[in-house]
């Protein structure tokens, strides 16, 4: 049994799954992206890194040592710009990533674009594009067709391979979409919306494409004895409430959502869904879609875990804990006084349905020192009434 602390009780798994039940806990999980902060990688290995260079490696190590549930590790991107297949130029800068340039410059050339990788997705699919750890490669395709048992062979070796680096952390992968973040994000929220007004199907079908291509790949790879749970990553909110009206995206966000929610339930699988910013408007819009929980809650755009939980205390909430004003400019004391807060005031230790973790993610700019904070503060907040079963 792999433990952060010497007071666990449960596994790492038998927790997360705890969680996801609405069941009592020995103490609350941690779930975080850890990819992205060297000073943090550097606190937990004991060794010095200017900028980027730490490995994949090194962000596994620390996973095992501080997480119970983890998003795939990400290698350092680099800083080079590079054009992918469908002619887009990209920007990396280590940790993330820009769209530079297009390869269309309008909303006509932008339908055809569209047009064209509607049919592809309807003909072959969308390639999956797992993040393998170093020295792990997918087997290849043969034919342009969809083949369900290379698609699950690739997902069990890519799962099995960071499973195998993480330790007993549970993945949560979020490999799967129903394509509408990825359709304007894409194009570009001007020339999206643009192209709505002038020819709403070519939106619409895109979409649908994308989801059915992606669902097909869910019901070859699904299997809850890989991890219980996944997530569904859509963007669709700023700072001030949902980009688009909830009629819109009733229309034409949800009801995939609502497909893809229920295939992977299916198999057994828990579902979380994730989007940045203020999204109360629809909170109850993705409920009738029959997602488990949330991710991302920002508190600082009125996203309060706290009393997120207690009006929904049936859902799951994850990753309250303010990634900016506090992870960022706060000091470890705030931290600590915030983690308590959140633990105690939704009751997630008798109740479960919570997880700690940022508001983000563990970006370059977080203290290590209030992560770690954040970290120890959990090992610190038992659970005294908790009976294993």
């Amino acid at each position: 049994m792999e433990k952060i602390f010497d007071t666990d009780r449960l596994t790492k798994r038998e927790r997360i799954e705890n969680t996801l039940n609405l069941q009592p806990v020995d103490r609350v999980a941690i779930h975080d992206q850890l990819s992205y902060n060297a000073k943090v990688i550097s606190l937990y290995t004991g060794k010095t890194f200017t900028g980027f260079e730490y490995k994949y490696a090194d962000i596994c190590a620390v996973i095992r040592q501080t997480l119970d549930a983890c998003f795939p590790a990400v290698a350092p991107l680099g800083t080079a710009r590079v054009s992918n297949n469908d002619g887009f130029v990209i920007q990396h800068d280590n940790w993330h990533s820009t769209t530079v340039s297009r390869p269309f410059h309008d909303v006509a050339g932008a339908r055809e674009f569209l047009l064209r990788k509607t049919d592809e997705l309807r003909r072959v699919g969308r390639q999956a594009e797992y993040g393998f750890p170093p020295g792990i490669e997918p087997k290849a395709a043969t034919e342009t067709r969809f083949d369900a048992e290379r698609e699950r062979e690739n997902y069990h070796s890519y799962m099995q391979a960071l499973q195998d680096h993480v330790g007993d952390t549970v993945i949560i992968d979020f490999s799967l979409q129903t394509g509408f973040c990825d359709c304007w994000s894409r194009l570009g929220l001007d020339t999206f919306i643009w192209l709505y007004d002038e020819d709403p199907r070519a939106i619409s079908d895109y979409i649908e494409a994308y989801t059915d291509s992606d669902l097909r790949r869910l019901h070859a790879i699904a299997d809850p004895t890989l991890s219980p749970v996944v997530l569904i990553p859509e963007d669709f909110a700023s700072k001030q409430g949902p980009i688009f009206s909830p009629a819109f995206l009733r229309k034409e966000l949800f009801p995939h959502v609502r497909r893809m929610t229920k295939a992977w339930q299916s198999h057994g699988l828990k579902v979380i869904y994730h989007s940045d910013g203020n999204f109360k408007k629809v909170i109850a819009d993705l409920v009738d879609c029959g997602v488990d929980g949330f991710y991302c809650l920002e508190p600082a755009v009125g996203m309060d875990i706290v009393a997120l939980k207690k009006a929904w205390p049936q859902m799951v909430w994850a990753g309250g804990i303010d990634g900016v004003d506090l992870m960022e400019r706060g000091n470890p004391d705030q931290v600590r006084r915030e983690v308590r807060r959140t633990i105690l005031e939704t009751n997630a230790l008798n109740a479960g349905g919570m997880l700690v973790g940022t508001s983000s993610e563990i970006n370059p700019t977080i203290k290590p020192e209030n992560f770690k904070a954040m970290v120890d503060t959990v090992g610190e907040v038992l659970n005294p009434d908790f009976v294993e079963i």
